[in-house]
């Protein structure tokens, strides 16, 4: 084997049993890394230097196809109505062949971290057969500064197969293709996708397994930090504007996706940003924009004109095209991905319905009841098979990344936001004026209004209603908004079609929380909506 870059050479790939009589590669970094995709026809470049890669038929998590293995040690730990099963022999049979098949292929290695904060970080080796998911990767996580390398001796391992197609009969799986994750020895096998967001959610997924275990809560989320220290939390499921609305120029850039929150405040798990490029435009989203004009980012499905210039407009791959870059493109990014305790809690809610307000306050019961909710809508892409947005209940916002019982992340939020005083905000930046293909999605513009107003302390004295359906306090009033948006019923030419989605609305989430309520106590359970009669 021929190796590249620099590793601690008591630490190769066969500590995990990879052998191959191809070229393993370790740690190569973007140039060399967009030098072998380009070569091996895995990619092309931009007209501005981006590299642009094609996924198949695969353009989103394909979340039925992933599995945990179940042993002694997970038996009572993972919440197995959430996750789907796997035997430790299918696993076994998998990984061999997983070893069998890489054992003439080249590989490339990359050594990386999970996790901003030395003392619940995860020491991540990820072995793929792409160069550009080498480098995808290496864009995502936390790269080691090369004194770390020397030394580095991971803690999980991730093999990154697109080419291997599984066995349903031998391996357990459901089809061809396959996510199973070995929470016991931290092992990860991805075959048969190249959507390069698997390995990422993996990471994701088993510091969720990891961390509550030591009193710090796992969160599917954005973060950023004002001119003042004051921290801001964006839950909220892909599409829903975690992304977007945390790239603010006018505060630091914790992270766009995955952070940890502890008793020295927040951190992020990863080093870069996966964000969507449909419909992105330099005007509403100059930073994000920016990435996609430079040299090693990579853009995921995303359509070239003959030029080679993308089309952000051009869905015909997928609505899910993406771009992934490191954190320090974004130019107020945070250097160390930390900071103190949050202000703010932010829940973001695609309402496909169009019955939420655009922003509401919540009471510390209210925001467990829909942390423990996690209503949105599945934007079209983000899912193999979804091809138009439609109404979900993921409870904490990451339902398909948590491998523990919801109540526990749910306790953990609740105490968190108690000792620190957090104030918490469900923002809608789904519909409005009706529902999905008859309303319009909500200005981005208007929710950024209405997050600056919130996150700079300019609620704290505005006039409150009380929603009739949901119990929550929304704003009658914010400068510079137009007053109807605040009211949703408002906003709709048929009232009456309004008060019949609103109730129906209500009692999917009254449906959804039933198998909570065993697990949370009487103000919880009192935060929950009400079938209100029609509005006058």
């Amino acid at each position: 084997m021929n190796e590249t870059g620099m590793r601690n050479p008591d630490c190769g790939i066969e500590t995990c049993g990879l052998k191959t009589t191809g070229a393993v590669r370790y740690n190569l970094q973007a140039a060399a890394l967009y030098e072998e995709a380009i070569r091996r026809g895995e990619a092309q470049l931009s007209a501005h230097g981006a590299l642009v890669a094609e996924t198949g038929q695969h353009t989103g998590r394909s979340a039925k196809d992933k599995f945990i293995v179940r042993d002694t040690a997970t038996e009572g730990v993972v919440w197995w109505d959430n996750n789907k099963p796997m035997a430790p022999e299918h696993f076994a049979a998998l990984r061999a062949d997983f070893l069998s098949h890489a054992a003439d292929r080249d590989l490339f290695v990359q050594d990386l971290v999970g996790g901003a904060d030395p003392e619940n970080s995860l020491p991540v080796r990820v072995v793929t057969e792409y160069a550009w998911h080498s480098l995808f990767i290496r864009n995502l996580l936390l790269r080691p500064e090369a004194e770390a390398l020397a030394s580095f001796m991971p803690r999980m391992t991730i093999i990154d197969l697109p080419s291997f197609r599984a066995d349903p009969a031998r391996h357990g799986c459901r089809t061809e293709t396959v996510i199973a994750i070995d929470l016991t020895r931290m092992i990860v096998l991805i075959g048969g996708t190249s959507y390069a967001g698997e390995m990422k959610k993996s990471v994701f997924t088993a510091l969720n397994y990891l961390l509550p275990a030591r009193g710090v809560m796992p969160m599917h989320c954005s973060a950023n930090v004002g001119p003042g220290g004051d921290a801001a939390v964006f839950f909220g499921l892909s599409g829903t504007g975690k992304t977007t609305l945390s790239a603010d120029p006018a505060r630091t850039l914790l992270g766009d996706d995955e952070h940890g929150w502890g008793e020295t405040g927040l951190f992020n798990f990863e080093g870069g940003c996966y964000a969507k490029t449909i419909h992105l435009s330099q005007e509403a989203e100059p930073e994000i924009f920016a990435t996609t004009r430079r040299f090693g980012t990579i853009m995921e499905n995303v359509v070239l004109d003959a030029h080679g210039n993308p089309d952000f407009e051009d869905g015909s791959l997928t609505e899910n095209t993406r771009c992934a870059y490191p954190l320090h493109f974004i130019p107020n990014a945070s250097a160390t991905g930390q900071s103190g305790q949050p202000k703010n809690i932010i829940m973001l809610t695609a309402d496909a319905f169009g019955v939420l307000p655009p922003i509401a306050k919540l009471t510390p019961a209210q925001a467990m009841y829909h942390f423990l909710s996690g209503y949105t809508a599945k934007v079209a892409g983000t899912e193999k098979g979804v091809t138009e947005p439609e109404a979900t209940f993921s409870t904490c916002f990451g339902a398909p990344f948590m491998p523990r019982h919801p109540a526990e992340y749910g306790n953990l939020l609740r105490d968190l936001i108690a000792q620190h005083g957090v104030d918490c905000w469900l923002v809608n930046t789904g519909w409005t004026g009706g529902a999905y293909g008859t309303g319009s999605r909500m200005p981005i513009k208007v929710t950024r209004g209405l997050l600056n107003a919130a996150l700079r302390g300019e609620l704290n004295g505005a006039e409150f209603r009380t929603d009739p359906h949901f119990g929550f306090a929304v704003p009658v009033a914010v400068p510079g908004i137009d007053a109807n948006l605040l009211d949703p019923r408002s906003t709709w030419a048929d009232k009456a079609a309004y008060d019949a989605q609103a109730r129906r609305l209500v009692g999917m989430f009254i449906d959804s929380f039933a198998k909570f309520e065993t697990h949370v106590d009487a103000s919880v359970r009192a935060a929950a909506p009400v079938r209100a009669e029609a509005a006058e």
